[in-house]
């Protein structure tokens, strides 16, 4: 994991669906186990889900704390 992928997460909108416009990192955590067993889009997107929900399922959310910090 980079950091990089890790500010992605804070910035990149999710295109499409019920969340339209909401970012990666706020997206909730059923929305993002849905993806886990319907499975991940292709490509940049479905790699920043998938690391997403990764972060959620281990209650890792937190250290996206200090990049949102950063941000604002």
């Amino acid at each position: 994991m980079n950091s990089e992928k890790l500010a992605l997460l804070l910035t990149r909108e999710m295109p499409y669906g019920k969340y339209k416009g909401r970012v990666v990192a706020d997206l909730p955590g059923h929305y993002l186990g849905w993806f886990a067993r319907e499975g991940f889009p292709s490509g940049e997107l479905g790699g920043l889900i998938a690391l997403m929900y990764e972060l959620d399922h281990n209650d890792l959310r937190s250290l996206l704390d200090p990049l949102r910090k950063a941000r604002s």
